[in-house]
């Protein structure tokens, strides 16, 4: 459990060489990842008013099931969140706003802070935003623009990890949290654009054992399309063997 800014920095650091991403670049798809772990990820539309996320440890491995109606940055931010709870075997969390948690709330501050290194790595944010930042034809605005973008983070999320490692002030940081990025931008600057954890989003190894299940007559195919909460409909199941007459007076 990190109790201090530089454990949340380390645990970050380790969580990334754990899912096997070098420190110097974006911790794309993030969910499949995750799962290398054992932790099996879900994305629903659960609405506005609801948590943004939530976690639960298993005998083996974990459950983290995120928000959907959020935006692609804000279920990356979630999802890294729940990462840390994760890792340091917290048995059940509901978060209900990640990276909004107020001052008596520490414990919380902790993981948000870890959900920030892990996604913004010191060095390499570092060293972008100040290749970026210091071209003089573009501005601030291009820069919070590409390098968002290429790490896969709202706003503000950005401009709060660049606060906390002193590379904007406070002004800055406000800017930043205004900038939207446009159409504009994605054809001009091409842009990376990424989808993750859309809605409804099951984890493949969870998929492939209902699979599994249903294949070997374990489930039927009312179960495994329930199972698979209507994300598949009976036509995408595989074709089950037909039965001899022999076999099936078998099960008679």
């Amino acid at each position: 459990m990190p109790e201090t800014t530089t454990q949340a920095e380390e645990l970050a650091t380790t969580a990334r060489a754990l899912l096997g991403v070098d420190s110097d670049v974006p911790c794309a798809h993030l969910a499949d990842k995750a799962a290398t772990l054992g932790l099996l990820v879900f994305s629903l539309g659960l609405g506005v008013e609801s948590a943004d996320a939530a976690t639960v440890l298993l005998r083996h491995g974990g459950i983290s099931l995120i928000n959907g109606g959020l935006r692609v940055g804000r279920r990356r931010l979630a999802l890294a969140h729940e990462l840390g709870h994760y890792l340091v075997a917290d048995d059940y969390t509901v978060d209900w706003r990640v990276a909004e948690h107020q001052g008596d709330e520490h414990r919380e501050k902790m993981f948000d802070r870890f959900a920030r290194a892990l996604l913004l790595p010191e060095t390499a944010l570092r060293t972008i935003w100040t290749r970026y930042a210091s071209d003089d034809d573009n501005g601030m605005r291009t820069a919070a623009v590409r390098t968002a973008s290429s790490y896969r983070v709202d706003m503000a999320t950005l401009a709060r990890r660049l606060t906390e490692l002193g590379l904007v002030d406070r002004g800055d940081a406000d800017s930043i949290r205004s900038i939207r990025t446009t159409r504009a931008d994605i054809v001009e600057l091409d842009l990376v654009v990424g989808e993750e954890l859309v809605p409804p989003a099951l984890p493949r190894e969870y998929e492939r054992a209902v699979l599994r299940l249903f294949r070997s007559e374990s489930i039927s195919t009312v179960r495994a399309l329930d199972l698979l909460l209507d994300t598949w409909t009976e036509e995408m199941l595989p074709e089950l063997p037909k039965r001899t007459e022999d076999q099936i007076w078998q099960y008679v």
